[in-house]
């Protein structure tokens, strides 16, 4: 089953607990700290991948998770780190933040890798804390959080040649009779439901990669039929062979109304060369039209070439033209498909009055800090008081009015207000 639109969960595992330990050995009154630290979380790592070619893999499974590190022990011992995940994809594959839209990464070359989300910093255990005041702590640091992420996959196709038309034009007979490629052909509109690729050989030297993409309804532009699913793919191509079929009822109306729909969706895409072939030659009403369609065509601008898919007539000078307005575009860039990213200060925070009085702290770092933090050791609790004083969330809190009892919420922990 072809699929090219996915919706998927990833998170990066959690960093290891670093731990409170002091040496125990006969005869060594005072060993010391000697607690380790945590190990890493594993990463989610995205890779591209040319074996494969639809989402699929995502139908069934949608939540993908790397594994936490282990905490530390005694005597120094580093915590093992959590193992990667690695998700591979489809070449042409764009990767969107489901929940703000941006587009996070377009993997198009085999063995591309991004790391969507970095595992969490392992946590410090109270050896790395000893100082020639302090040398015997009594606090370490909890694992940082993983990330995670809602994505939307969606794959588009990566060809130099995408062939266009109305449902029925013959777009699966040309692909068919041009390359090694074995769509379903039948005499009946939308017998194409998914994208088919293929491979032209023009000599030993030269290829031409074509896509037979489905047909499109008028109102694709908003969705309407599988037009998403087209044009979608069209964005990938570098040049268009629009097929026209020459046994349709008006086919100028139809060329006109595939034009339409391809400009309302992405006014770039009208700017693609479009090579026009009339389809369907071997019939006689089509021979016998062909004059006044090719004088038509002329007056809109274009130089239509007259083929038969089916007997192979005009196939190879057809594809010699796609191959030389491929050669006059320039190659496909990372700049025709912006990647968003995002810059935020990671100290920014605000403060805001919760529906009970109490107030909340929003930020990144103290976030992260606050779940980093062993609330039950004194010394920990005063390193995240610094913490607080340091990013200037106590002055701002001061200055928001917070009273001696109040509620402070940061992350999923309460604290109480103490001048």
């Amino acid at each position: 089953m072809f699929l090219d639109e996915a919706r998927i969960l990833v998170a990066s595992g959690r960093g290891g607990n670093g731990i409170v330990h002091f040496r125990r050995e006969k005869y060594v009154p005072r060993g010391g700290p000697d607690g380790g630290d945590g190990g890493k979380g594993g990463d989610v790592i995205f890779e591209a991948d040319e074996n494969l070619s639809t989402l699929t893999t995502f139908r069934h499974k949608k939540h993908y998770r790397a594994e936490d590190g282990r905490s530390g022990g005694g005597s120094n011992k580093t915590g093992a780190s959590g193992e990667d995940i690695l998700i591979r994809v489809p070449c042409g594959t764009l990767i969107y933040d489901d929940e703000t839209g941006n587009l996070i990464a377009d993997l198009v070359e085999h063995g591309q890798r991004i790391v969507l989300c970095k595992g969490g910093r392992a946590g410090r255990g109270n050896a790395r804390f000893a100082t020639s005041r302090n040398q015997a702590p009594r606090m370490a640091e909890r694992g940082e959080p993983g990330q995670e992420l809602r994505l939307k996959l969606e794959l588009r196709l990566i060809a130099d040649v995408g062939i266009v038309g109305v449902p029925n034009a013959g777009k699966s007979t040309l692909l068919a009779a041009v390359t090694n490629a074995r769509p379903k052909i039948a005499p009946y509109p939308f017998t194409t439901l998914t994208p088919n690729l293929g491979v032209a050989d023009l000599d030993a030297d030269i290829q031409l990669i074509l896509a037979d993409i489905p047909g499109l309804i008028e109102g694709a532009h908003e969705g309407l039929g599988m037009g998403f699913g087209f044009l979608r793919h069209v964005q990938r191509t570098q040049v268009l062979i629009h097929l026209v079929d020459g046994n349709s009822t008006d086919p100028l109306a139809d060329f006109s109304q595939i034009n339409s729909e391809i400009a309302l969706f992405d006014q770039r895409l009208r700017e693609k060369p479009q090579i026009v072939a009339v389809n369907k030659m071997d019939l006689p009403s089509v021979e016998e039209a062909w004059p006044e369609l090719e004088e038509k065509f002329k007056k809109l601008g274009h130089t239509p070439r007259a083929i038969s898919a089916l007997t192979h007539r005009g196939l190879m000078p057809l594809l010699w033209a796609a191959y030389h307005a491929r050669e006059q575009v320039e190659e496909l860039s990372g700049e025709e498909v912006p990647v968003y990213r995002l810059e935020e200060d990671p100290q920014a925070f605000e403060i805001t009055r919760e529906p009970d009085g109490a107030w909340r702290v929003h930020g990144k770092s103290v976030e992260r800090a606050a779940a980093m933090t062993y609330w039950e050791y004194d010394e920990a609790v005063r390193r995240f008081q610094k913490i607080l004083e340091k990013l200037g969330i106590e002055q701002a809190l001061k200055e928001a009015g917070t009273r001696n009892g109040d509620t402070i919420r940061i992350g999923e922990y309460e604290l109480e207000w103490q001048d």
